[in-house]
């Protein structure tokens, strides 16, 4: 018989050998010094550090399961052909009238491109408080200057006729910036920001119009859709 064996079995006998009253206070004395361990240690793990770490690890295993399973079903998915879009047709050559007038837009048009993306950056860092109002402002007031120069300077080019319908949209889009632009700034005079959600709609037609000639225009410029 092993030490260990014959040390539970003298324990056992201790034990028997008490009164039933006295045997049955020493298992319970035992007992509760087990739970009372038992409750330390759970103290001791269940901190704050702990169970935030237990809600990471079952996030961990939540995501890579879901990648897991993603990528099983991605590797499942049979191969299919990869069907290249249609080439973009070829731009007829230009005259020397229409290229000079492209030309003489291109500097117009790069400076609206530029204010008008500093402006919409600058409305989205501002709401999420990462510009201040009055850099948000500073920025407004330099697109109206921006806005009202190149509305002039594209009024005072003269386009052929086979570009007037193009000129036409350029400049009604550079009319819509500025007033757009216009409106936004009511904002710094009565506190009310929804002078910018009003002033949005002209702002995105405007883009859209731009991009319409320019992809006409410069056509590496704006991807294809």
């Amino acid at each position: 018989m092993s030490a260990e064996e014959t040390l539970t079995l003298t324990s056992i006998r201790g034990l028997s050998d008490l009164p039933v009253g006295a045997a049955m206070g020493a298992g319970r004395s035992s007992a509760e010094t087990m739970m009372s361990r038992a409750s330390v240690l759970l103290q001791l793990w269940m901190t704050p550090k702990m169970i935030i770490l237990g809600l990471v690890v079952v996030g961990l295993v939540g995501v890579l399961t879901f990648a897991t399973s993603r990528e099983v079903a991605r590797t499942a998915t049979p191969v299919t052909a990869t069907v290249m879009p249609p080439a973009r047709p070829t731009r007829p050559a230009l005259s020397p009238v229409e290229e000079a007038f492209i030309q003489a837009l291109w500097p117009i048009h790069g400076e609206v491109q530029r204010s008008l993306m500093r402006t919409s950056l600058g409305q989205i860092l501002y709401k999420t408080s990462d510009l201040s109002r009055a850099e948000l402002k500073a920025r407004m007031e330099q697109a109206q200057v921006v806005y009202g120069r190149a509305e002039t300077s594209i009024r005072a080019l003269e386009p052929p006729a086979s570009l007037r319908n193009d000129h036409q949209i350029y400049l009604d889009g550079v009319r819509l910036l500025r007033e757009s632009a216009v409106e936004a700034m009511k904002m710094f005079k009565d506190g009310r920001e929804d002078h910018l959600l009003t002033a949005y709609p002209k702002s995105q037609e405007a883009s859209d119009k731009i991009r319409e000639v320019g992809g006409k225009f410069w056509p590496n410029e704006f991807p294809p859709n």
